[in-house]
């Protein structure tokens, strides 16, 4: 770093003239108040897509969850490895839980306070046009889906920090305190704990002070941005990694030669630029590009690219700005251009989200050159504020438009489909929304076949189709050929192999399934998912419960708040008659997920079977039964306990009708309830009529028997 200067007057000057105050935080609120009823719409908004992925898990709400997200490196925690959004998230559940608006809110907040800083960027760097630039930030329909998104968060929190650090960044080049340094450089560590999109920084400053200076000298700006380029090194380099091994960033789609590379590397900037002028038809998923090197006319975006790249170098001898903003906007893109493989190409190589800093590539050359022409055309100061009030209002009006899209997830990809017909993703992800609702089923089948017919090779819908399959009598052999073509696709994927295990499983073929569990297990020794259905297909083994338990053991190692292992191994180790252990391994379960009502059921199960625990068991069987009031079960269940305590026959019997009108062919609450009324004073012929609904849905010798005592005994 060069030798501190002291700062002039007029710099010092300067640098008071930006320090945040009073009319910055009225600002502030100006930009709140127009973004909040430009995305009144999206407030509305429910969970998209992988939303669900990103909203803090049950497993992770706890101290040791918070603790995963930053040293689980191995994406066991979390879908991505961005510990600092993570935490965020993390922060926010425990605010407000599953409350959707909390999440929109904080994104429209951070969305607000990113167009704050673009605004003390422009001003700091002595440019008109700020206010201008910043409300076409906040306003642009381009950034809906940055906003809008909750997964997106990733945008609009590492924004902030990409921000503050360099408005920081360019005070410590004007006054070289040191402590500037650092704290730019502690933002932008941040920044890339938010989203590794925001790597570009260090170019984009190289930029800023090549237009601030003239030219670029060694000691002042190169030196001290070079730790900033090896933080910007390591943490691309770990996405790439991550992306490549464990997101899936690898295989046939990502397989592109370096000709197909440069092709949608040149491309990109020409759509996202396109995008941002004539703010039209923006989707969700944009159609996958075929880069072809064989066809001429896909030359014509690197040809162009290069031609305004050598024009702007011409002009720069006079102006530097427009070179200067072309360079930040590509700049910003490159971790999108095409040159590392991300997951998200599978589906296409653009999206809105992808150019959200990168815009302002453009947005604050486009607002500076405004600004200055209405200022040279000596336009008056309310002919100016109309103009731009009527950009905004457009700006704005569209942005209320595209935010319609995001107030339901169904909603989304109808509109998806709508302008992208041959979306494939939207196709199955619709499928598999609507497959839930009743009456939907033949609706969902039709967007899994739609979704394979635009891409045979989309294994997901494959999967997708095997799982509808599944829920359908008599179609488990299709089920499980749906299956066999997922594995087909994508031999490498343990989801394919173990939802292949879970229908070999159903036909009964355990041993076969197996096989898919351990093919599971080769490819993801850690998958905590392929332990636990291996366990599960060992228990209807005989003689093989206790290599189950040592299966749901290993699945709880891999990930120690799963659940639903707990809650398994609790089964099988009150099969094994370990009822202490079984119980303990169900309130690890609760502990984890409060409102597991099948982990109630069973802790309550198991502690009806221990001397003295019957009022603990009937606490938690209501427990269960307020979490799912619909549970012909856990009624039941209930029912048995409360016929233990003689006094509550009533109770009991009353339990048993409940999971009768739940389950009218339900036999053990039938044969229970005969029990019951059998032991009350005036019960035998209504037991009798109990019994014999029980007989004919689960005939026995023994119970026969009880049916003719009981009627010989009327005679």
């Amino acid at each position: 770093m060069s030798k501190r200067r002291s700062p002039s007057v007029k710099a010092t000057a300067g640098a008071d003239r930006n320090k945040i105050g009073p009319r910055d935080l009225a600002a502030f609120a100006v930009i709140l108040c127009a973004t909040l009823v430009a995305y009144l719409p999206a407030l509305r908004g429910s969970l998209l897509w992988d939303d669900t992925n990103y909203v803090t898990q049950p497993e992770l709400q706890s101290l040791h969850g918070l603790w995963r997200i930053w040293f689980d490196l191995g994406l066991a925690a979390t879908h991505q490895y961005y510990p600092l959004l993570h935490s965020a998230f993390w922060l926010e559940h425990l605010l407000w839980g599953d409350a959707v608006l909390g999440y929109h809110l904080t994104n429209l907040v951070l969305h607000s306070m990113s167009a704050l800083l673009v605004i003390l960027i422009v001003r700091r760097l002595k440019l008109p046009g700020a206010w201008l630039a910043g409300l076409i930030f906040a306003l642009h329909p381009i950034c809906v889906e940055s906003v809008a998104w909750i997964t997106e968060q990733k945008n609009t929190l590492s924004a902030v920090f990409y921000l503050a650090s360099a408005l920081t960044y360019l005070h410590f080049d004007q006054t070289r305190h040191k402590s500037k340094y650092f704290l730019a450089l502690g933002l932008f560590v941040l920044a890339l704990a938010s989203k590794s999109a925001t790597v570009p920084l260090p170019a984009v400053l190289l930029v800023l002070l090549w237009w601030l200076h003239g030219r670029l000298e060694w000691r002042r700006d190169v030196l001290p941005i070079l730790p900033w380029v090896g933080l910007a090194v390591s943490s691309g380099l770990l996405t790439w990694y991550v992306e490549r091994v464990y997101v899936g960033a690898q295989g046939t789609a990502f397989a592109l030669s370096l000709p197909q590379r440069l092709l949608v590397a040149s491309r990109v900037p020409w759509f996202y630029a396109f995008k941002l002028l004539w703010p039209v038809n923006l989707i969700f998923y944009y159609p996958r590009w075929n880069i072809d090197p064989d066809q001429w006319w896909q030359y014509l975006f690197p040809a162009g690219l290069a031609a305004v790249a050598v024009a702007l170098g011409w002009l720069a001898r006079r102006n530097r700005g427009p070179l200067a903003g072309f360079l930040i906007f590509v700049g910003s893109l490159f971790p999108v251009l095409g040159f590392l493989s991300l997951f998200y190409f599978r589906y296409s190589y653009v999206a809105d989200h992808f150019q959200y800093l990168a815009s302002l590539g453009i947005i604050v050359p486009v607002a500076a050159a405004v600004a200055a022409a209405a200022q040279r055309a000596k336009l008056e100061k309310q002919w100016r504020a109309g103009l731009c009030a009527v950009l905004l209002a457009c700006l704005a009006g569209l942005t209320w438009r595209q935010s319609t899209m995001y107030t339901d997830v169904q909603a989304l990809y109808r509109e998806t489909l709508a302008r992208n017909p041959d979306a494939w993703l939207a196709d199955d992800n619709l499928g598999n929304i609507l497959f839930q609702v009743p009456g939907q089923r033949a609706e969902a089948m039709a967007h899994f076949q739609a979704a394979i017919r635009a891409n045979p090779d989309y294994w997901e819908a494959h999967l997708s189709m095997g799982n509808a399959l599944l829920e359908i009598p008599g179609r488990l052999d299709d089920a499980i050929a749906e299956y066999q073509t997922a594995v087909r696709l994508a031999p490498e994927s343990v989801r394919t192999h173990t939802n292949l295990g879970n229908g070999l499983l159903q036909t009964g073929r355990t041993g076969e399934a197996i096989v898919q569990y351990e093919a599971a297990l080769r490819i993801q020794p850690a998958s905590a998912a392929a332990h636990n259905d291996l366990a599960n297909a060992l228990t209807r083994i005989p003689g093989r419960l206790p290599d189950a338990i040592a299966e749901y053991q290993a699945a709880l190692r891999a990930n120690p708040d799963f659940a639903e292992a707990h809650n398994d191994l609790g089964h099988v180790l009150a099969q094994a008659g370990r009822m202490p252990e079984a119980i303990g391994q169900f309130e690890a379960a609760i502990q984890i997920r409060p409102d597991y009502w099948g982990a109630h059921n069973n802790l309550a199960t198991a502690l009806s079977r221990m001397p003295g625990r019957l009022p603990d068991a009937i606490a938690e069987f209501e427990t269960a039964l307020r979490i799912r009031p619909d549970s012909a079960t856990a009624h039941n269940n209930l029912g048995a306990a409360l016929s233990q305590m003689p006094d509550r026959l009533p109770d009991a019997a009353a339990e048993y009708r409940r999971a009768l009108q739940l389950d009218p062919n339900y036999p053990d609450a039938h044969y229970n309830l005969a029990g019951a009324l059998v032991r009350m004073p005036g019960g035998q012929a209504e037991a009798l009529a109990e019994y014999e609904a029980a007989l004919r849905l689960r005939p026995s010798p023994q119970l026969q028997q009880i049916v003719e005592r009981l009627r010989a005994g009327r005679k």
